[in-house]
């Protein structure tokens, strides 16, 4: 007190800047955005890419409705790109665009950003397979690859692939992001983190409970697995339930250290531990109290609620039985209840599906009935639209990237015939995918180019010596 009675107010005032100047200047980074610059960073690691020499080549997409994800409706116009990366946004009569280009009239049909899955589990095993099929982290790469072409072709361009088989998932995450098979970008997750015993980790044991997730136990030991699953090319942390707070505040305080998003499977107390611990996300519409809601929203925590896929857990099985980590009784009118208040309290909530096994097979109606829960809980399908484009992609940390449909932003693109933002069922019309500025999806199917053969050195057999 004697101390502070001698200061002087102005004293004062620059000794508390000083100290908030150097608190700022020695926070942990948290947005890698703020270290990297330049235009070939496409991936929340922000890990900067070798530049490519540009090609120059001009996609046209001329005469559309365009539904941007940033304007509060559609407009009529036409977009051009160039190389991976949308130039412009022309108006309907232009033709401010480079002899030469390849010009695709599209009028009548609806130009939007590609959507985006938060939530989905591509190498998991279909419900009919054997054993081995399941432990075998090749089938599970060569049943992703299947699941992700559907997807593309359901026009979902980006997805969140929270967790799956070996290193299935960063191999499909790395052969996407070199355009080497036709698939959605894969931001993946690698495995989940959980106590011993935890979900995904639970008796009795199967081979989705042995490769599909990272047991660890103590505070070290949940750092560490961060790390691991750095290293091994995630992009975004998932922890599970159980675990103590001491165990996810280290994650959460690693994962954040390191640059990524986390997010978390959990229910009941644990949602409350880990919006303490500063968690990203909270998926599912699994049971919380109205104070943790209250805590989320105070923290900006986001929600991923992936109502449909426990509808269709209830309309097969009557509710989510037998699992160590699912001990509280689900309906679907609580989920909705915990979907409708968490909307009441102003949480940001994104559109995944958590999409495993034979919930493959529902794509894009599950993603299209996903959409429609939001506009039930009181979303206008444009905010609906919103969410599954530009929202999604704040929540991924891809917003200066991807989502909308904007100038410089990467060209991830759909022409759907009719007006998805006025319906959603017209989504089932995806007639053209364009990913990175590719055209992978032509009459609603996936379209290859005929693979070109590299010459031989020598083209001929060498003549005959004697």
């Amino acid at each position: 007190m004697r101390l502070i009675s001698k200061l002087t107010l102005p004293t004062l005032f620059l000794a508390c800047v000083s100290v908030a100047g150097y608190a700022a200047a020695h926070a942990p980074v948290t947005d890698r955005r703020d270290l990297v610059a330049g235009e070939r960073i496409t991936d929340p690691r922000r890990i900067p890419e070798k530049p490519v020499t540009a090609k120059g080549q001009v996609l046209v997409l001329k005469g559309g409705r365009i539904f941007d994800a940033v304007a509060t409706k559609a407009y009529g116009g036409t977009l051009v790109i160039e190389d991976n990366r949308i130039k412009a946004v022309l108006s309907p009569d232009s033709t401010n665009w480079p002899q030469g280009a390849d010009v695709i009239d599209v009028t009548g049909s609806t130009l939007m950003p590609g959507l985006i899955d938060l939530h989905t589990h591509v190498t998991y095993p279909d419900s009919d397979m054997d054993v081995d099929a399941q432990s075998s982290t090749a089938d599970g790469a060569l049943r992703g690859a299947r699941n992700l072409r559907w997807m593309l072709e359901s026009g979902i361009t980006s997805v969140r692939d929270l967790n799956g088989i070996g290193d299935a998932p960063y191999v499909l995450a790395n052969w996407a992001a070199d355009n080497a098979i036709p698939s959605p970008r894969v931001f993946t997750a690698g495995h989940l983190i959980t106590g011993t015993g935890g979900h995904a980790a639970e008796r009795p044991m199967t081979p989705t409970r042995i490769n599909f997730a990272i047991e660890a136990d103590g505070a070290d030991a949940w750092r560490a697995a961060v790390r691991r699953v750095f290293k091994d090319g995630a992009s975004v942390i998932k922890l599970a339930s159980h675990f103590n707070q001491a165990e996810v505040d280290a994650a959460v305080d690693e994962a954040h250290l390191l640059g990524l998003k986390v997010t978390c499977d959990c229910e009941t107390l644990y949602t409350e531990m880990a919006v303490k611990a500063g968690i990203d996300m909270i998926e599912h519409p699994l049971p919380r109290t109205d104070q943790t809601i209250s805590l989320m929203a105070k923290s900006k925590v986001a929600a991923v609620p992936t109502l449909q896929v426990y509808q269709n857990v209830i309309d097969r099985s009557g509710g989510f039985y037998g699992s160590t980590s699912r001990r509280f009784k689900m309906t679907s009118q609580g989920n909705f209840d915990t979907f409708k208040k968490m909307k009441a309290a102003g949480i940001v909530m994104g559109v995944g599906t958590d999409t495993i096994g034979d919930a493959n097979r529902m794509t894009p109606n599950i993603y299209i009935t996903e959409l429609k829960w939001f506009v039930k809980g009181g979303y206008s399908t444009v905010d609906a639209l919103k969410a599954a484009t530009i929202v999604n992609a704040r929540l991924l940390d891809m917003d200066d990237q991807l989502g909308s449909l904007e100038p410089g932003k990467l060209a991830d693109i759909l022409v759907v015939k009719g007006n998805p933002d006025e319906n959603l069922d017209d989504l089932n019309k995806v007639d053209l995918v364009i990913r990175d500025g590719i055209v992978w999806v032509r009459g609603g199917q996936v379209d290859l180019p005929r693979h070109v053969a590299r010459p031989l050195l020598k083209p001929s057999p060498p003549a005959e010596t004697r």
